[in-house]
């Protein structure tokens, strides 16, 4: 390549070699989606004339994070890293989570560098989050020419430019794996429901995801007139949506993460619609066949909880009460004995002392000494982490496996900093053993104290699976079976990383096919 020059659809690209790989960073793959294109799906790149210089990460999208605000409207770029020699190379495409509310494809957590240095093309993108990519305002006056699902159309749209473009930098087009962790493994399910993206990947990876993160029209507008409670604004304000400084909306959104749990005990944060581009819910499309051929690894962290469950602020029902509510308002009531009875089988049982800090993301590590404290998290922690991860993990393993391989684990090392902090195995902990990362600041919070053997041992263990499937479309043949039912085989991140049965049929059954906020 010249100067590591390459000619794409959107016009030449040039890279630069660092490291021993081969970097193009911060490509447009969109029009910027700002001025009459706010509240529009993403829409083509024009063509651009000369040669884009691929030296630095775009802008992260517009959100609150690290007690700031941080991001640009103009934010649909993407990021590809490879090795220096090689044609037709496996391709993988990471999707950032965060909520639907934060995150970035430029943390350096997401590097990405050991998979590119495993062989592979590494590519990661930004998307439209929170207000401008999530928050569905289609059925209120005056914004009926507003689009439903930007973010969403963001992550069509890039996985479009990477299926046409990625040969270019010597990927191979028929061999992509997407994956994602939280929201991002959420999108991943929801790329392997939407018809546009169809045959333009051949295997996921889900980690923690959240499938029934999805709500119709209806339903959306629950969290919407929150938002408008939260700015002081009435349906009549709703016109200011189009030329307010986006970080204004911010203000709303934040409310709206404060107090959702409180008006709508069990709701998701806004995220996905139910439109033209998911026109069926993703554990029901899957259960169709709209992935046929898709190889999956799915799985979920022993306490994805312990981060959401809070006795203020909460981001699940944190008490029986707003569980009653949860299954009153969702037509459950019937249910909810036998609910109560699997998740705390005695009234007399005294649960642990709950810990947990008021506020954590990757790029904001938790004060250890400053935490909220409060008797019977327990319970909550783990009805939430089957409600929001593991029991529709579950769904979507079983419906997957009638038309592709698929493999299931679960993440359970405690640190001594997750133990100490009562966050345990919590939700994200397994990123930075997949991005093989012993040195970002949430990664160094995560393995503090620990002997070098575990952290190097927990990497291997779960990158070198990643990199294998990507490359090669099995993550360990030797170790790891596929998945056969509710009761199958998985692999066990730990101390000791090994695979055992793990029967949850009690637990599938418990919950059997009740649906929340999906009317």
């Amino acid at each position: 390549m010249d100067e590591y020059i390459v000619k794409t659809e959107s016009g030449k690209i040039k890279g630069y070699l660092r490291d021993g790989l081969i970097e193009y960073l911060g490509i447009p793959y969109a029009k910027p989606p700002v001025g009459e294109l706010r509240f529009k799906r993403a829409q083509k790149i024009t063509p651009w004339e000369g040669v884009f210089d691929a030296k630095e990460y775009g802008k992260e999208a517009v959100q609150f994070d690290e007690g700031e605000y941080k991001g640009s409207e103009d934010c649909l770029t993407l990021n590809i890293k490879r090795p220096e020699k090689g044609e037709n190379l496996p391709v993988f495409v990471w999707i950032h989570g965060g909520g639907y509310n934060t995150g970035a494809a430029n943390v350096p957590l997401y590097d990405g560098a050991p998979f590119a240095r495993d062989g592979m093309v590494f590519v990661s993108f930004q998307y439209r989050l929170n207000v401008l990519g999530f928050y569905d305002f289609t059925t209120y006056p005056g914004c009926e020419d507003f689009d439903s699902n930007c973010g969403v159309s963001d992550q069509i749209l890039a996985i479009q430019w990477i299926h046409d473009n990625i040969a270019a930098f010597g990927g191979d087009p028929e061999r992509v794996t997407i994956a994602g962790e939280s929201a991002g493994a959420a999108s991943v399910v929801n790329m392997m429901a939407a018809p546009q993206v169809r045959g333009m990947f051949s295997q996921a990876i889900a980690q923690s995801p959240l499938p029934n993160c999805i709500m119709t029209h209806k339903q959306a507008r629950a969290n919407i007139d929150l938002f408008l409670e939260g700015m002081g604004w009435t349906e009549e304000d709703l016109p200011k949506l189009r030329t307010i400084d986006p970080f204004e909306l911010l203000k709303g959104n934040n409310y709206v993460a404060e107090l959702h749990q409180y008006k709508n005990p069990g709701i998701f944060l806004p995220g996905p619609i139910q439109d033209d581009l998911i026109p069926v819910r993703p554990i029901d499309a899957i259960r169709k066949g709209s992935a046929r051929g898709v190889n999956l690894i799915i799985g979920t962290n022993m306490n994805e909880g312990t981060m959401f469950v809070h006795p203020e602020k909460t981001g699940f029902p944190n008490s029986w009460a707003m569980v009653a509510e949860m299954f009153e308002n969702n037509g459950h009531a019937a249910e909810l004995p036998r609910v109560i009875s699997y998740y705390q089988p005695s009234a007399k049982d005294r649960f642990t002392e709950f810990r947990a800090q008021k506020e954590f993301t990757l790029n904001s590590v938790p004060d250890v000494k400053e935490e909220y404290r409060t008797e019977g998290g327990d319970p909550f922690i783990a009805f939430a982490t089957d409600y929001a991860f593991q029991m529709p993990s579950l769904k979507v393993a079983e419906a997957q496996s009638k038309y592709g391989d698929v493999w299931m684990y679960r993440y359970e090392l405690v640190t001594k900093s997750g133990e100490a902090t009562g966050w345990k195995a919590s939700h994200a902990f397994d990123l930075p053993a997949v991005f093989a990362n012993k040195n970002f600041k949430f990664s160094q919070f995560l393995f503090e104290g620990e002997p070098e053997e575990v952290k190097d041992g927990i990497i291997r263990d779960m990158h070198n699976p990643w990199s294998r499937f990507t490359t090669e479309g099995n993550p360990d043949p030797e170790n790891w079976p596929k998945y056969t039912g509710y009761d199958t085989e998985i692999r066990i991140f730990d101390r000791r990383t090994r695979t055992e049965k793990v029967d949850r049929r009690e637990l599938m059954e418990v919950w059997d096919d009740m649906r929340f906020y999906e009317d």
